[in-house]
């Protein structure tokens, strides 16, 4: 199961963050910093997977943005790991060449295509079309 999903920049500053089990807010900060620290300091030629206390996290770097996520021990690290390309594909299609600004100014729409992709700490959707369907009836709705 997947436990919560972080995207931060490279001087660590947070720009999305979903969790999918009750964490407190203080403990939130705590834990990606923690997180943060972890996988920023890390080089290219290091595996991409750490152990984290009592669970795993997968995280890949795309220019100046980590997306880090959580996952405990029934969960696959190379499907999550092939998740995370799949969401930025997926932001690519629909920002077309997505940045680090697109994400801060349409963070609803970011929302709402990790909540097409994964569901509850589940990964439910992975078909891009299918993913950006509800996003894309919303625009043509905005503009009538």
């Amino acid at each position: 199961m997947i436990k919560f999903f972080l995207m931060v920049n490279k001087q660590g500053q947070t720009r999305l963050s979903k969790y999918y089990e009750n964490v407190e807010i203080h403990q939130r900060t705590t834990l990606e910093a923690d997180v943060i620290k972890k996988c920023i300091s890390r080089t290219k030629d290091q595996c991409c997977f750490v152990e984290y206390k009592d669970f795993k996290l997968v995280y890949r770097q795309y220019a100046a943005l980590f997306i880090v996520v959580g996952i405990d021990d029934t969960e696959n690290e190379m499907a999550v790991y092939e998740l995370i390309h799949n969401f930025v594909e997926v932001l690519d299609k629909y920002f077309s060449r997505v940045s680090e600004l697109d994400i801060m100014f349409n963070l609803e729409k970011v929302h709402i295509i990790l909540d097409e992709i994964i569901l509850n700490g589940c990964i439910v959707e992975t078909n891009k079309s299918r993913i950006l369907a509800p996003l894309l009836a919303l625009d043509r709705m905005a503009e009538c």
